[in-house]
């Protein structure tokens, strides 16, 4: 069965954190990942299609002058606005999490102990929901 895997871009300027999320992610499942230290190298690689794109609220840690991650949910939104895309982010103020969900943001995760279970649990719901969706459509076409 020739299945297609599901593409994830993480962006993240912990390079740290960056690696621990990507193999969490392989070692979980069959995912094509594609890691990113800058909101800039992501969009150069955005006509590649992700699937779904994890990113990092502050992404100063390498590149002071480079985008925030506002900036860059932004672009990507401008690109093409089906593209799911949760922040990720030590910032644990409900107002960062807001101003997120005002940009299009699906979902805001805490980095914590716990940010990958979220993470997991939110892709499963997103590619469940589009598995329903595909299903549907399917069948109002045979109506």
């Amino acid at each position: 069965m020739n299945t297609k895997k599901i593409k994830i871009f993480l962006v993240d300027d912990d390079a740290v954190y960056l690696k621990s999320l990507e193999i969490e992610f392989l070692q979980h499942a069959d995912f094509s990942i594609k890691t990113f230290a800058t909101g800039e190298h992501c969009l150069s690689a955005i006509s590649q299609n992700p699937d779904i794109i994890i990113l990092d609220y502050l992404l100063d840690g390498i590149d002071k002058s480079a985008m925030n991650g506002i900036e860059t949910l932004d672009k990507i939104k401008a690109y093409n606005h089906d593209i799911p895309v949760v922040m990720l982010s030590a910032q644990d103020k409900i107002d960062v999490a807001i101003d997120c969900m005002h940009h299009k943001a699906l979902d805001y995760v805490v980095k914590s102990e716990t940010a990958f279970i979220r993470l997991q649990k939110i892709i499963t719901t997103i590619f469940r929901y589009k598995k329903m969706e595909k299903e549907l459509n399917w069948y109002m076409g045979k109506m």
